[in-house]
């Protein structure tokens, strides 16, 4: 259906009895549709206030805190996806176990660190104040570390982070310089 097709059902749906103004129709517009980052965070936000309404006693956004949030982490992790091993777990360690086990399914650490980013935003854009935000507390980081660490020991994978090349970084600043105070060498003698 195309806009102009919208905007009319739009104006004859309103009012029948009245006709629009001519100049009505050029007033009127059509939202655009949510990106896909938006609308998970529109779906994210809904899910998290869902949640603290369906606490005893219910929790309203104002009196939410950090542990409010650990407290929807854990409970995600039951509609997890993600096998992680336990300390005790013949698999332990291995990145690719030959046999299924009954270790629990969890959510992935970097679902979760993305979560808390889009609900980080959501929070801001609701009218609360960067400072009060419980998404970006510091047991919020500090509860995303220690679930990356424990999956990658699980699982048998570091995470490390890249590290630049200095060397050849280095080394095209070296040449370019090089290069450029060599002619003004030649002009001075």
């Amino acid at each position: 259906m195309s806009t102009a097709q919208l905007q009319n059902q739009l104006l004859s749906s309103s009012s029948s009895s009245t006709p629009a103004p001519e100049h009505a129709s050029a007033a009127l517009v059509v939202a655009a549709p949510l990106s896909r980052y938006e609308s998970q965070k529109k779906r994210d936000w809904n899910t998290f206030g869902q949640y603290l309404k369906n606490q005893t006693p219910p929790v309203s956004l104002s009196q939410c805190n950090f542990n409010h949030v650990l407290e929807f982490l854990r409970y995600l992790d039951q509609f997890g996806k993600t096998k992680v091993h336990m300390n005790g777990c013949i698999f332990f360690g291995q990145p690719d176990p030959p046999a299924p086990c009954t270790c629990p399914l969890r959510q992935a650490w970097g679902s979760l660190d993305a979560l808390i980013g889009r609900l980080r935003a959501a929070y801001e854009e609701h009218g609360g104040s960067p400072e009060s935000n419980p998404f970006g507390s510091g047991a919020i980081r500090v509860y995303l570390r220690e679930v990356k660490e424990c999956q990658a020991k699980a699982r048998g994978i570091p995470y490390t982070k890249k590290k630049k090349k200095r060397s050849q970084i280095k080394g095209i600043s070296n040449h370019d310089t090089a290069s450029s105070t060599k002619p003004l060498k030649q002009l001075a003698s």
